[in-house]
């Protein structure tokens, strides 16, 4: 099953989709990795329509190109194949919108786009900081990715929005005063203007939702910003210059409901709005 409205080739596509169905570090409730064909399926319930954007797949050349065939258990062979799979992706001046899965598959698609665009910066929608160095002695881990990602890029060119579960620790890392904004998305403005015209990789992990929104996440945390405050924090960032994406962390079996692969499935048609 394709997302819904994607019925382009690939040598005809401005974007693709690819599922990244992926879990093997999670620590608390594993599961993201059935999150593609989920959001896949549920976004057959939405319309193509965007009203927050006035825009319609239905007019934009799409094609989902599948999951990624990944492994079981050899994790570095999985982040392997992910940025080399990626780059093939990419290096024909495609957009691309990755579907997770757990939130360390977001190391392997910064490093393929790393290696595309100079001055690549990160912009990150979370609850969690994700900024430990290591996890139980992990290096390679969802709760400390985007230490890596900033190992890369420079923490000067990460810059997070919705935090609300970190260490105290994290604070005191470089340019986090600036660059991280806690508890909602009020730095969005600021960020988008001191960022300029930076082509811009940017990750949304799904549990940066209130859990009262997305329950099916793998490690929800109370206190998260509404659908609303999502959708207008997209509009501000719209405007940059974003060449990739991910959406990662839905789990779908812990909403028995369904409501969290919707939400999923409709954050996914906002963002290939603006793409």
């Amino acid at each position: 099953m394709n997302y819904y409205c994607a019925n382009s080739t690939f040598e005809k596509a401005q974007i693709v989709i690819v599922g990244v169905p992926y879990d093997g570090t999670s620590s608390f409730r594993p599961g993201s990795r059935f999150a593609p064909n989920a959001i896949r399926e549920n976004s057959y319930g939405i319309e193509s329509y965007s009203p927050y954007f006035d825009k319609d797949l239905r007019e934009k050349k799409i094609c989902d190109m599948g999951d990624m065939p990944l492994p079981f258990g050899d994790k570095q062979l999985v982040l392997d194949i992910i940025e080399k799979f990626s780059y093939k992706l990419i290096k024909n001046k495609k957009k691309l919108l990755s579907i997770g899965g757990e939130h360390l598959i977001s190391l392997p698609l910064i490093k393929t786009f790393v290696n595309k665009y100079d001055n690549l910066t990160i912009v990150h929608l979370d609850a969690h900081s994700d900024l430990i160095d290591s996890y139980r002695s992990e290096k390679l881990s969802h709760a400390s990715v985007i230490r890596r990602v900033c190992e890369i890029v420079g923490f000067e060119n990460v810059y997070q929005l919705g935090i609300r579960s970190l260490n105290s620790t994290d604070l005191n890392l470089p340019y986090r005063k600036e660059n991280l904004c806690l508890f909602n998305f009020d730095k969005a403005q600021d960020f988008v203007e001191r960022i300029g015209d930076r082509p811009v990789y940017l990750t949304i992990d799904l549990d940066v939702l209130d859990p009262s929104i997305f329950p099916g996440t793998g490690t929800p945390e109370p206190g998260g910003v509404t659908y609303k405050e999502l959708i207008d924090c997209l509009k501000k960032l719209s405007v940059l210059n974003i060449v990739g994406c991910d959406i990662v962390e839905l789990s779908p079996q812990y909403d028995t409901s369904g409501v969290s692969s919707i939400v999923a499935a409709s954050v996914a048609r906002e963002v290939l709005c603006f793409l």
